[in-house]
């Protein structure tokens, strides 16, 4: 039995892969450290770990791999799932990962794994042929990276990565509104949907439900807003030149 080979299976693997092919814990402990020696295997951190490819001599698993088998709760999110679903043309170095169980940040091969607190379980699939990844969908991503607006991905991000999504379920994307039900999500989702009406197609009774439950409270869209601009209708201080922001003429807009 090889145990590399064994281990190639798995993007990630962890210590009960390793015992489930030796008779002892000792025996599996002894053989994969020879590995690691041989720097055929990588520790990711401490009890994950991935094997070298013969073919490339990088590691196995990609960041979406490693971010889905930090916890057994943990998904790829915010702009790390924009990342993986093709939408922004940026590669990023900070992973945002979801995850029911707290982890302490860390760093692999380039990349820099950040936790977030999961809020709701919805919206999180297996997409088929990924190696076991685990990701929000299209609209729980939208939702989420509005609601961190300020924390994570910044006013321009959002904007270029939604407003370039074709044929987004509002009815999907209410339903994760609804599960965080969260007055000022639904005033800044509602806002940014109905100034970008028409490249989003957005429906009368998307606006209409949003409107209805964001509340009467005047806030503002982002932080560190230079030209403001107000909005009457969603009672939200918004950057005057949004539409430019988009765009990227406006360095300094963003969070």
């Amino acid at each position: 039995m090889n145990l590399y080979y064994e281990m190639l299976r798995y993007p990630v693997f962890s210590m009960k892969e390793v015992n489930a092919m030796y008779s002892s814990e000792r025996t599996a402990r002894v053989a994969l450290e020879k590995l690691l020696k041989k720097n055929m295997v990588l520790k990711i951190r401490n009890g994950l770990y991935t094997c070298m490819s013969g073919e490339t001599g990088e590691p196995v698993a990609n960041r979406f791999h490693i971010a889905s088998a930090i916890t057994p709760s943990s998904y790829v999110s915010h702009h790390t799932a924009f990342e993986y679903y093709g939408i922004t043309d940026q590669v990023y170095y900070e992973v945002y990962v979801g995850s029911e169980t707290r982890f302490h940040d860390f760093e692999f091969d380039g990349y820099r794994y950040h936790f977030v607190k999961a809020e709701m379980t919805g919206g999180v699939v297996s997409p088929e042929f990924s190696g076991s990844i685990r990701i929000t969908d299209i609209e729980r991503t939208i939702a989420d990276s509005i609601k961190n607006l300020n924390l994570i991905s910044g006013l321009e991000e959002v904007l270029t990565c939604v407003t370039s999504i074709n044929n987004i379920d509002e009815t999907r994307l209410l339903e994760y509104l609804e599960g965080y039900n969260n007055g000022f999500l639904y005033q800044k989702t509602g806002f940014i949907f109905s100034e970008y009406r028409d490249e989003l197609g957005t429906s009368d009774n998307f606006i209409k439900i949003c409107k209805e439950r964001s509340g009467s409270s005047k806030r503002y869209l982002t932080n560190g807003i230079s030209e403001k601009g107000y909005s009457s209708e969603w009672k939200l201080v918004f950057p005057e030149n949004i539409k430019r922001i988009k765009n990227g003429e406006i360095e300094n807009a963003t969070v």
